[in-house]
Formats: structure tokens, C-alpha cells, sequence
């Protein structure tokens, strides 16, 4: 098993930043890919970004791309979300996820997920 602990979300008026960081334990080795994931009030889960354990490749949503960034602190088994620019549409519960599929794009494709933490836009 792997446990994810997400941290760092928060409210912020829009064109702020925040970044939130989610913490791995447990069978970390077995993970092939992390990604970052959100649900806005009524709305499906969403792919943000993923980036894959070994080479640090990364993917984004159109919706974010240039303006979030997915990193990864291989030694702390840590992935970080910077996330700039923000706007109230981004607004939604943040996951954490992780994956031994390095093929995985969709939720349900991963099999570890963290608690979620909130992020709030404010316009």
C-alpha cells in the first residue's frame, strides 16, 4: 500500500499563487507515476498534471498549462503542484494520486489516492 498526504491548499484572490506538495510512504518503490487531479462542486474529476517517478516527464491540461507546474523531490517521495496565475475557475478539491501504470491518464486508473485538499479562487 501506498499512503499520499496532500498539504497546501488554502483561499487566494485570483492572479495569486499557491503550491501544494503531496507526501508518499508505505510501498513507494512499486509507484511508476504521480499526478495531480481536481473536482469542481458538480463537475467530474479532472487530470491536472502527472509526472513519471523515473525520468520526470510531464503532462499538463491545456487548461493549466503555462501556468502550473508538476515537480517531483525523488529522495522525500515528494510531488509538488506550483500553481500561478490562478483564476476562480480553478477552484475545486485537489488530489493527489499515484499510480504503478506508467500508461495511467484516467482516475480510475490509479490506484492511490490522498484526502484532497481545497482551493478556493477568489475573484
Amino acid at each position: 500500500q501506498v499512503q499520499l498526504v496532500e498539504s497546501g491548499g488554502g483561499l487566494v484572490q485570483a492572479g495569486g499563487s499557491l503550491r501544494l506538495s503531496c507526501a508518499a510512504s508505505g510501498r513507494t518503490f512499486s509507484v511508476l507515476k504521480r499526478g495531480w487531479f481536481r473536482q469542481a462542486p458538480g463537475k467530474e474529476r479532472e487530470f491536472v498534471a502527472t509526472i513519471i517517478r523515473s525520468t520526470g516527464d510531464t503532462r499538463y491540461a491545456d487548461s493549466v498549462k503555462g501556468r502550473f507546474t508538476i515537480s517531483r523531490d525523488y529522495a522525500k517521495n515528494t510531488v509538488y503542484l506550483q500553481m500561478n496565475s490562478l483564476k476562480p475557475e480553478d477552484t475545486a478539491v485537489y488530489y493527489c494520486a499515484a499510480t504503478v501504470a506508467v500508461g495511467a491518464t484516467l482516475p480510475h486508473e490509479y490506484n492511490y489516492w490522498g484526502q484532497g485538499t481545497q482551493v478556493t479562487v477568489s475573484s
